[in-house]
């Protein structure tokens, strides 16, 4: 794949700005916890509605083989009884794979999740059913992707359309049907009605199992995950809907991170108009790095990535938009170098790479054992949903106040 990269990012990595680690402001509020689920639940996800709702969704091991998916609401008067969407002995449930949800302009609910469909343990398709009624009734679930091979499909970003129904983004194995190939990047969409509509591969050749991301500016869609070319670099791309065509990739930093292997590891972003803010991690360098960079051509263009990260970050980054216009970046950073124990951490940063607020979420594991944070923004708050590791833990939404 050749990628067109403005040449102002051939020396991003020398304007780096390192934003160094200070103490909370005297007075600032400590994270206040807003839910918790039952001990055993996890792979929390998290997502704002258009009506300025929450949904939340995660997994409740009923026995040895079946889990439960949950969901619940939460509005002005808190979080709604949760519901059950399915419940499956044949999920393909992984630490960093997990369903998610959304809800439409028109008020419905859709929900994605993963499904064996055969005994090899990479064969599992994306399924996704829509409830009319806030989760009391689910329509029968279909798959988003024509390919209906024993192969891996997954990854996925949900994003409500604005005529209703939603936009999907996947990490898919159909091109290994025939013998070992690259995953490649994919889109499609449900309808209200819960009918899939058209896909189609965005990238041949991409990571295969990091994170996408998916986000709607004023011109259009814009996807981003981490790539991968011939000569294994795994740096981070971004593919842009414009008057409905998809571009050709382009790289939104040029890193140089050449990684052998699949880091588990991938973009988040966030769009407001034409602002659109991405973050990642990276080792270019054998340097551990979160960066967040902006654009502000609706992703045609970035500016050079600020430094996020405290100095030893394990990545697993989200951003999200604040109502000033400045970012909200969660990451996981071990609280010392080579040790066990890591934080979730928040740093409210401005254009100008700028640390406004920070907060302390947590502490987890430095492990896989801390799974992911999924995070979103109602008015002035910031929710962040993750998993309390100790043996009568679960999933946590924490809250904290914007300035």
């Amino acid at each position: 794949m050749t990628y067109i990269l403005p040449m102002r990012f051939m020396h991003a990595a020398g304007l780096l700005l390192v934003l160094a680690a200070s103490p909370p402001p005297p007075g600032q509020p400590d994270p206040t916890p807003d839910f918790a689920g039952p001990p055993g639940s996890g792979k929390p996800s998290l997502s704002r509605t258009p009506s300025g709702e929450l949904l939340a969704t995660w997994f409740e091991p009923r026995d040895s083989a079946r889990v439960a998916l949950r969901i619940s609401a939460r509005g002005r008067g808190g979080w709604s009884a949760p519901v059950t969407v399915t419940e499956r002995d044949n999920f393909f449930v992984n630490w960093a794979d997990f369903p998610s949800a959304v809800e439409t302009t028109d008020g419905r609910w859709v929900v994605h999740w993963l499904e064996k469909t055969a005994a090899k343990t990479y064969a599992y398709h994306v399924r996704v059913s829509v409830s009319r009624d806030r989760g009391k009734t689910w329509t029968a679930s279909v798959s988003p992707h024509s390919d209906r091979s024993d192969t891996e499909h997954g990854f996925v970003s949900l994003l409500p359309r604005a005529s209703g129904g939603a936009d999907l983004l996947w990490l898919d194995g159909r091109q290994a049907a025939s013998g070992p190939a690259a995953m490649a990047l994919a889109t499609g969409s449900i309808g209200s009605d819960g009918r899939a509509g058209t896909d189609r591969l965005l990238d041949l050749r991409v990571c295969d199992c990091c994170q996408t991301a998916l986000a709607r500016t004023g011109e259009g869609l814009v996807a981003v995950y981490r790539d991968r070319s011939d000569a294994e670099v795994r740096d981070i791309a971004i593919v842009r809907e414009v008057k409905g065509a998809w571009t050709e990739p382009r790289l939104v930093a040029a890193d140089g991170w050449v990684y052998r292997a699949c880091p588990v590891n991938g973009p988040s972003v966030a769009a407001e108009g034409r602002r659109v803010a991405v973050a990642w991690y990276t080792e270019a360098g054998s340097q551990p790095a979160v960066r967040l960079a902006w654009s502000t051509d609706a992703g045609a263009s970035f500016a050079a990535p600020v430094r996020i990260d405290d100095g030893n970050p394990i990545g697993r980054a989200e951003v999200e938009p604040a109502p000033d216009g400045s970012a909200l970046v969660v990451w996981l950073e071990r609280i010392r170098a080579g040790g066990t124990e890591a934080e979730w951490r928040v740093k409210q940063v401005d254009a100008a790479g700028r640390v406004i607020q920070r907060w302390v979420l947590g502490t987890v594991p430095a492990s896989r054992a801390a799974g992911f944070t999924r995070a979103a923004v109602v008015d002035r708050t910031l929710y962040v949903a993750w998993t309390a590791p100790d043996p009568a833990g679960g999933i946590r939404i924490h809250r904290v106040s914007i300035p």
